[in-house]
């Protein structure tokens, strides 16, 4: 599994949002800017989060983009399935994918069921707000 630069950027968006939204709406322009990110590119990421109820829009003076959700509702594991698709280690564990044949013998189903669990559970722990203002110098990274 690898997570695309859409998946890592629509978490940086989504923290960096969290932390300097206040009342109003917030430019593209502006977490474009603080993130380093193309605006062009942050276009797309942004739809998809509206789409989806996590982010809301406002066209015209003052417009921008606000989130929809407080950042402690907002599932580090949903941002990506949104943005990725799947997190499925294997495809016969993707959702609404046609049953394999193979499922009842498979040796391999078990573990990949397990990995699949694993990955769920451990980013099923982690929210927004989770991700705001970590001041651990361990925590110094770029996601």
């Amino acid at each position: 599994m690898l997570i695309s630069t859409r998946g890592r950027y629509a978490l940086r968006v989504l923290t960096d949002m969290a932390e300097n939204q206040g009342d109003a709406y917030l430019p593209l322009k502006e977490i474009a800017a603080r993130q380093e990110i193309s605006e062009k590119y942050l276009e797309s990421i942004v739809k998809d989060l509206v789409r989806s109820g996590i982010l809301t829009g406002l066209r015209g003076k003052g417009g921008g983009y606000r989130l929809g959700l407080p950042p402690d509702r907002i599932g580090v594991y949903e941002v990506l399935e949104i943005m990725e698709g799947t997190l499925a280690p294997v495809a016969c564990l993707e959702k609404g994918h046609p049953l394999c044949p193979r499922m009842p013998t498979c040796r391999t189903l078990p573990m990949w069921q397990g990995l699949d669990a694993a990955i769920r559970e451990y980013l099923g722990r982690y929210s927004i707000a989770d991700l705001m203002h970590r001041e651990d110098a361990s925590y110094d990274f770029i996601i």
